[in-house]
């Protein structure tokens, strides 16, 4: 039977001990801060991203990994016959997969690579990259692991919390003027990721919006929560409160595996400081 080897990128959401036991292979982005370039998880750990981040004179730049970067990688782990599954980040959000598919085509090796678009980032990717190492450590063909990562894919849901604006209108996702309305009125948005696409699912004011947001997240937990075994917290620089979030969800379901850490650089550039995300699957 041909070996299937894991693949996926560092927006992705695992522990080291994940990445070891399942085998899988992590191809990290690259960032620049100031003129300075790092690569992701390599020469620069998620918490001094974040410090970076914070005394830069400009918002830090993420690029996807090059067509040589995966060409090498590819090549490595195809020598010898095996197949791959590469799980990347949303199209929408990186042209990673995009990379991904032009060195699976000019080393030829485009029958023996598939590409998924997670359609989504940090632990929700990680859920679908972790179904797809233990199936195929489990010796599951190729068509099986897919189903089983399409069926996480259409039951995720993703939650997250935008509380402070300014690197989101220094990226230029807002308007200058809806951004400096944004930032007078100490304006909040709640973001989902509906078929990979990014969205505002709701603007609100302060704490007390939050507050709601966290409620009605932590009361779709409680109503799913004997079909939930696995939800995903992760922060930019808010560690304790996120902890005490995931207490929460602990108390509804004791059961319910938590992992609370910091997201990726990504993720932190456009989303700043205070933003957090609650991912997770219902089976």
């Amino acid at each position: 039977m041909t070996k299937i080897k894991v693949v996926t990128d560092s927006s992705v959401q695992l522990t080291s001990q994940e990445i070891e036991k399942y085998g899988i292979t992590v191809v990290p982005l690259t960032i620049t801060i100031d003129g300075k370039n790092y690569v992701d998880g390599v020469d620069i750990t998620r918490a001094d991203f974040v410090k970076k981040m914070n005394e830069a004179a400009e918002l830090p730049k993420t690029s996807q990994p090059s067509i040589g970067v995966f060409e090498k990688t590819f090549k490595d782990l195809t020598s010898d016959g095996s197949q791959v599954i590469a799980i990347f980040l949303a199209r929408s959000l990186s042209g990673t997969i995009d990379a991904a598919r032009q060195a699976a085509e000019i080393i030829g090796k485009s029958d023996d690579i598939v590409l998924v678009d997670s359609e989504l980032t940090d632990r929700a990717e990680g859920f679908q990259v972790l179904a797809a190492a233990k199936d195929a450590q489990a010796g599951k063909s190729m068509d099986e692991i897919l189903a089983h990562v399409n069926k996480i894919k259409q039951s995720q849901k993703l939650n997250m919390m935008v509380v402070d604006l300014k690197n989101l209108i220094r990226g230029g996702r807002l308007g200058a003027l809806s951004g400096r309305i944004a930032t007078l009125l100490n304006i909040r948005i709640a973001l989902k990721m509906p078929g990979g696409k990014l969205e505002v699912a709701k603007k609100g004011r302060g704490k007390k919006f939050s507050k709601a947001f966290d409620e009605k997240v932590l009361a779709d937990i409680e109503k799913n929560k004997d079909r939930i075994k696995e939800v995903g917290i992760s922060y930019v620089d808010t560690p304790e409160v996120m902890q005490e979030f995931a207490d929460k969800i602990k108390e509804i379901n004791p059961n319910i595996d938590v992992l609370v850490k910091e997201t990726s650089p990504i993720i932190a550039t456009h989303a700043g400081n205070g933003a957090y995300a609650i991912l997770y699957y219902v089976e």
